[in-house]
């Protein structure tokens, strides 16, 4: 297939290109920064000029679309400014892909979506799945909440066989940081094992850009597979933590008190069983087969 990735260099793009190359797709990846090279071809572009990414589309002719692109992290911008380009940027990007043609659109959301870190914040129950209402809480969380709705009003309005989807990706470790590199926050993964405090935030969620980018390959691949509009977790299915989250989490979260002991053993936070229903699709990586050293135990 022909598939136009947005955001292709980024933590997330890089692994996704790299797979979708790899199965024998013809990639584009598009993105104001470099990217990594590779057998995909990189287009400098700002989506959110209209002509520009009309050039794009035209060039690439997309049979599908992998939407990655905008400010990627919480509090690294002003809230309006990261509200308004990822918000403008879903919508462009979205329906372009319907306009061009493409048979499918998936969309990078977040789990921030739910509203954890809130203060006095309570899911209702645990581990949380895609059918748990979202209450966003920051600018960031709930531009995510927007880039859902864009995909859920698209496939309302009639998407003329575009299947458009959404993923909400786990807190996101690329290869390379499994040996060392700083992640997205600036530690290290050991020093989130070994400072329960460092991942609390995150409800110790995370997976393997190899993994998400798994799952973005297959909802591309098989159209028809799954219901228009509809979200998906990519979240692995230990959690980055030594002690069960039964413990850890009414430490950091006391309103999670109540439903935490469902989160026995190695349990997550996050369920990501409609993607194995789905499409069979499950993360294979854990922090105990890739951290490389002793700190993996």
């Amino acid at each position: 297939m022909r598939i136009l990735v947005t955001g292709g260099s980024g933590r997330l793009g890089r692994s996704v290109v790299a797979e979708l190359a790899g199965r024998g797709h013809e990639v584009t990846s598009v993105d104001l920064a470099p990217g990594p090279g590779g057998a995909a071809a990189w287009v400098a572009a700002d989506l959110l000029d209209d002509a520009a990414r009309a050039e794009v589309f035209a060039a690439a002719r997309p049979e599908a679309v992998v939407h990655l692109a905008g400010i990627a992290v919480p509090f690294v911008r002003p809230d309006t400014e990261t509200l308004s380009v990822n918000a403008r940027l879903a919508w462009a990007v979205l329906s372009a892909a319907v306009a061009s043609g493409a048979r499918a659109a998936v969309a990078a959301s977040s789990p921030t979506v739910f509203g954890y870190g809130a203060p006095g914040w309570e899911p209702r129950y645990l581990p949380l799945d895609e059918a748990h209402p979202v209450a966003p809480w920051h600018a960031y969380g709930l531009s995510k909440t927007v880039v859902e709705e864009a995909v859920r009003t698209l496939a309302r309005a009639g998407s003329g066989g575009c299947e458009l989807t959404a993923v909400r990706p786990g807190y996101v470790l690329a290869p390379e940081e499994w040996a060392g590199a700083p992640t997205q926050q600036g530690h290290t993964v050991a020093e989130r094992l070994a400072d329960p405090a460092l991942a609390a935030g995150s409800l110790f969620n995370y997976v393997d850009a190899r993994d998400a980018a798994e799952l973005f390959a297959l909802l591309c691949e098989r159209p028809g597979r799954v219901r228009n509009g509809q979200v998906f977790h990519a979240v692995a299915e230990d959690a980055l933590a030594r002690e069960p989250l039964a413990e850890l989490l009414p430490r950091f979260h006391p309103g999670t008190a109540r439903h935490a002991s469902a989160l026995i053993g190695r349990r997550a936070a996050f369920s990501s069983g409609a993607a194995r229903r789905a499409l069979g699709w499950r993360p294979r990586r854990t922090w105990r087969t890739e951290l490389r050293g002793t700190a993996a135990g």
